[in-house]
């Protein structure tokens, strides 16, 4: 009887189907079915992407079975691209109050570098830098107005050889610390009292410990042929790999002078320096009020500008030259073309124009109007405001160069708190819908290259910015038939749209189009290249 049971359950047990084989999730992550842009500036390829312990582990053209995986991306109809990577935006400070970084993510940038060449540098750099827990991957710079102005003030002189010195040891402690090199924003006090000399020497700490130099140039209008050679003989001097950051010919009288600095450029690099350059895609800059006076009258701070604007003869002398700012360097006569960010004194304007603000007080949309509302405000405090001031046809230039990579120039913000230029919420996603899709002054795969592997290699970063085995698991899902910019200058908070899914360092912080509230970011340290021994 025992024999004849027996019998029966092995029958029963022959009978029954087979179990399903149990398959071991291999993958953290798998991205399936999408058209894989490498970053290489290759046509892309039909590839599934396997992600594990935040690297990607597999790119297959064959295929990769969905069970290995523990989360699957379905990528039909979509590309698949390394997450890009912003050269230079204001998040220095505000990275700590905004660690999602929304706006950042919703362009499909997954690093973001705070350049620091005109704001406060976080201090000491390793102890911020160590601390934040935020989405993105950040760098950080050591940045040369916060030095100068730590050291010597508002002073508008050269620096004694002491405070040289003193300078040159907190950036070579900022590059202890892991800046990526030396960053300057010479149109800004009190930056712009600097000599070259100055920089070159501040260049050179750098350089010893592998860094870069970027810069916001000194003039970006009428200065713009002579502050391109600064950069270069501040490269050749030095003997630092430099970029000009925001790449741009403002005020009427400069357009088509793209041309002059992109040659300039070429040659500099034929003639054995690394020199570089960077641009967001619009035809409005965004900076404060400051760049409208010349820097002479805002050295010594505010009180001290009060003083000669007060005095009648230096004040003759403040005009005149705000004249030729205004109708060289700027927006002309039409100050309408100046919009208000941030107006200090009176908030309601935030969004409108010194137009509007003029016309209030039942003044004329004219120059000398422009002039005496700007000292006016500068005397309550200043403002930050767009200024449109640049011609299209310098951007697409300046953008199909082979050596041009891209910005954001933009901020770190909480959406509808304020009012930001819409490079914060658009300039990535502005790029592949404007300049790849509408106008077709550069392809997707070249597009894709100048957000992601070129600002890699730039940076020294081996592992980032390709999508292929052993690579950091930084990558972006999105429909190059979607992918926007909505963001305008007069409804700026507004998201990119197109990007469904983000991953950084393997972990996905955009999925199915929703925020998933991680945090994986990663502290970008220096050294950008083999120090100096």
């Amino acid at each position: 009887m025992r024999q004849t049971a027996l019998l029966a359950i092995a029958a029963a047990l022959a009978a029954a189907p087979a179990a399903a084989p149990v398959h071991a999730q291999r993958y953290d992550v798998l991205i399936r079915g999408g058209t894989v842009i490498d970053g290489t500036g290759a046509p892309g390829f039909a590839a599934d992407v396997a992600v594990s312990d935040g690297r990607i582990v597999a790119v297959s053209r064959d295929g990769i079975d969905p069970a290995e995986a523990t989360t699957v991306i379905d990528a039909s109809g979509q590309v698949v691209t390394p997450g890009f990577i912003d050269n230079h935006a204001h998040i220095q400070q505000t990275i700590a109050e905004y660690p999602l970084a929304e706006n950042f993510l919703r362009q499909g940038i997954t690093t973001i570098i705070a350049s620091l060449h005109s704001g406060r540098q976080p201090w000491p750099l390793d102890d911020f830098a160590s601390s934040l827990v935020m989405a993105p991957n950040v760098g950080f710079f050591a940045g040369h107005s916060w030095t100068r102005q730590r050291v010597m003030g508002m002073d508008n002189r050269a620096p004694t050889p002491q405070e040289l010195e003193e300078m040159k040891a907190l950036v070579d402690q900022s590059m202890r610390d892991g800046a990526l090199g030396l960053s300057t924003g010479l149109l800004y006090v009190p930056a712009n009292f600097a000599e070259t000399e100055e920089i070159i020497e501040l260049a050179k700490v750098a350089a010893a410990h592998g860094g870069i130099y970027v810069s916001h140039m000194r003039n970006e209008a009428s200065g713009l042929i002579e502050s391109v050679a600064e950069v270069i003989r501040i490269a050749d001097e030095a003997g630092i790999p430099a970029q000009i950051n925001h790449h741009k010919a403002a005020g009427a009288a400069q357009w088509g002078w793209s041309e002059k600095t992109l040659a300039m450029i070429d040659s500099a690099n034929a003639a054995g320096l690394t020199v570089t350059h960077d641009l967001y895609p619009y035809t409005a800059s965004s900076t404060g009020s400051s760049i409208l006076f010349p820097q002479w009258a805002l050295a010594g701070g505010s009180d001290a500008f009060a003083e000669r604007v007060a005095d009648p003869e230096t004040r003759a002398r403040l005009e005149e030259d705000m004249r030729f700012i205004f109708t060289t360097d700027r927006t002309g006569s039409d100050i309408s073309r100046i919009q208000f960010r941030v107006l200090r004194s009176d908030e309601s304007y935030n969004g409108k124009t010194l137009a509007d603000y003029a016309a209030d007080r039942g003044l004329p949309n004219d120059l000398e109007t422009g002039i005496d509302l700007a000292i006016e405000l500068q005397l309550q405090g200043g403002f930050s405001a767009i200024y449109h001031a640049m011609d299209e046809a310098d951007v697409i230039r300046i953008l199909q160069h082979p050596l041009a990579m891209i910005e954001t120039d933009g901020d770190a913000v909480g959406y509808g708190i304020g009012y930001p230029h819409p490079r914060s919420y658009g300039a990535f996603a502005r790029v592949l819908a404007r300049y790849v899709r509408e106008l077709g002054v550069i392809t997707l795969e070249e597009a894709v290259k100048k957000m992601t592997s070129m600002p890699a290699q730039w940076l020294g970063r081996a592992d980032m910015g390709f999508i292929a085995e052993g690579m950091r698991a930084d990558v972006a899902v999105f429909d190059p038939d979607v992918i926007a910019d909505r963001a305008t200058y007069a409804d700026p908070h507004q998201f990119s749209v197109g990007i469904t899914d983000l991953l950084i360092n393997g972990v996905p912080v955009i999925l199915n189009g929703g925020l998933t509230g991680e945090k994986p970011g990663r502290w970008i340290r220096g050294p950008v290249r083999r120090p100096i021994s």
